[in-house]
Order: structure tokens, then C-alpha cells, then sequence
């Protein structure tokens, strides 16, 4: 048992960045399936790919106004979770990182919840007699939701690597810079014509990385000022501590805007019967949420910066 225990210890991030439903459910689940995974030699990236037909099967059940088939729409999202977890947990398991890898975990949310907005659409057009007669205005408020899901799944991401740099160091992260990748991206060689899916993996993800720091100006102020004072990177231990202190009670919003509270919303809609409801909980609460997190990170940066540069 105390092996069991620590091997699956091993497979979490941190407890400092798990959500407790995930602690509680899904990454217990998860890592059942990762060493039955690890057993039959699947791959996580394999593991990712099934998610993302059993996310995407779930969206398509949405789209029925019968409960009974809507609830097993979300048995099917809730598998598709596990299976996400335990890519993560297999990786880390058995030490199989790639960067596709972190590309196709992040993109199986966006092809979950494509399915899942786009059945929403088109159910209420036909549903509601107002969207009936102009469909374009439920398209529009679930293009901006859509938009607003993926910077908030992306900013709340971004803050988990950093404090799990802070954490564990450049091997316990998965912190990128995106001038670094785009020197890989020139030294690499990989064409357009040469290697298409290669060459588009590398760009998707330099563009991600850039989305997330033009959004997090202070963050990169203090990854540029830590540069400058520890060009070796050997932030000094007090230093770590304090972040991860004050970092520390923000984890729990970065929780909030990934998986587990979106889908009780979105589960919430579906049991009343009004779905379009998700998209007002994406654009207000969530959204508001998302605003509150990167005050108050960004505050936290410049607040460590200032004593950076006066040390």
C-alpha cells in the first residue's frame, strides 16, 4: 500500500495546484487508468486522443432536449475527464513528455467544448422563438463565450506553471518563453513543405505562448528581472518560498476556471432545461473571475520585482 500511495503521489502536479474535486474523484480515477495504461503499453497521447471522441460524443448528446440522453452526455464528458487526468498521470508516471503532448491536452478541451457549444446553438435555435428567428445572435454569444473560455483556460494554466516553477524548479514545470521557442522554431530547420504538422505544432504553440504574455505584462517583468539578477537561473530559496506564499491563495481561482466548476455550471443548465444559460455564466461569473485572477497576480509580480531590484 505504501508503494501504491507513493506512486500516486508521483502522478499529481502538486498539492499546491490540485482542485479538490479532482483530488476526491478524477485523479484517483485517473490513475487507475494510467497504470492499466502504462500495463498494456498506451501511450498518453493516446489516451489524450479518446478523450477527445468521448468529449466531443458528449457535446453531440447536448444537443437533444431529452434529460435522460443529456445525462449520459455528461456521463461521457465526465469519462472523457478521467481520461484527460490520467494522460497527465501516465506522463509523469513514466516520464513521457512531449511537447505535442501538452499541445493535445490542451486542445482536447477546445474540441469538447466546440461540440458542446455548437449543439447548444443549434438546440436553442430551434428551441427558443427568439433565436429561431435570429439565430446569428445565439452564434454571436457563443463565439464570445467560446473566445472568453480559451483566455481563461489559458491564463489560469499559465499561473499554474509559474508557480510550479517556483515550486519545482524548470523540471517540474512546463514554463516556456516564447523568444526561446521561437529560436527553436528558426534552428529547427522544419519547413512548411518538409514536415507541415511539425512545422504547425511548433507555430500553434509559440502563438499560444505569446497570447498568454502579452496578457501577463508584470509576470514577464519579473521573468525578465529574475533573468538579470540569476542569469543561472538559481533563484535564491527565500525567494521561492515567498512567491509560492503569496501565490499560493490564488490557485484556487485557477481551479475555478478549468474544468470541474464549468461543467457544474453547464450541468446546472441542462438539468432546467435552459442551456443558453452557460454562455451568461462564461461571460459574467467565470469572466469575472478571470479579471480578478490577473489583478491580482499581476499586483504579486510588481510587488516582487519592486524587491528585486531594490536587494
Amino acid at each position: 500500500m505504501s508503494s501504491w500511495s507513493e506512486e500516486y503521489h508521483k502522478s499529481l502536479k502538486s498539492m499546491d495546484t490540485e482542485e479538490h474535486i479532482d483530488l476526491a474523484f478524477y485523479r484517483p480515477i485517473g490513475f487507475m487508468w494510467a497504470r492499466l495504461a502504462a500495463r498494456l503499453g498506451v501511450t498518453p497521447n493516446a489516451i489524450t486522443i479518446a478523450s477527445i471522441f468521448l468529449g466531443v460524443g458528449a457535446g453531440v448528446l447536448f444537443y437533444y432536449p431529452e434529460l435522460w440522453i443529456n445525462v449520459v452526455g455528461m456521463l461521457l464528458l465526465v469519462w472523457a475527464n478521467s481520461f484527460d487526468s490520467a494522460d497527465g498521470q501516465l506522463a509523469r508516471m513514466t516520464h513521457q513528455y512531449s511537447r505535442l503532448g501538452r499541445i493535445l491536452d490542451g486542445l482536447s478541451g477546445d474540441f469538447w467544448f466546440a461540440a458542446i457549444y455548437i449543439a447548444i446553438v443549434l438546440r436553442e435555435n430551434q428551441a427558443i422563438p427568439y433565436f429561431a428567428e435570429h439565430p446569428w445572435v445565439m452564434w454571436g454569444i457563443a463565439v464570445l463565450a467560446g473566445l472568453f473560455h480559451s483566455k481563461q483556460a489559458s491564463m489560469a494554466d499559465y499561473y499554474r506553471q509559474f508557480h510550479l516553477y517556483f515550486l519545482k524548479g524548470e523540471e517540474g514545470s512546463e514554463l516556456d518563453n516564447a523568444d526561446d521557442l521561437r529560436r527553436q522554431l528558426d534552428e529547427s530547420g522544419v519547413t512548411w513543405r518538409g514536415n507541415f504538422w511539425r512545422r504547425l505544432t511548433m507555430v500553434t504553440y509559440l502563438s499560444y505562448t505569446r497570447r498568454q504574455e502579452a496578457s501577463s505584462p508584470a509576470m514577464q517583468a519579473l521573468r525578465r528581472e529574475l533573468r538579470r539578477k540569476y542569469p543561472d537561473g538559481r533563484v535564491p530559496e527565500e525567494f521561492r518560498a515567498e512567491f509560492r506564499r503569496l501565490s499560493l491563495p490564488l490557485m484556487k481561482y485557477t481551479n475555478i476556471l478549468t474544468f470541474n466548476w464549468r461543467t457544474i455550471g453547464l450541468f446546472i443548465t441542462l438539468f432546467v432545461g435552459q442551456p443558453w444559460l452557460y454562455f451568461i455564466y462564461e461571460l459574467t461569473i467565470l469572466n469575472g473571475l478571470l479579471a480578478y485572477m490577473v489583478m491580482r497576480h499581476e499586483r504579486l509580480c510588481r510587488t516582487l520585482t519592486a524587491r528585486l531590484k531594490q536587494s
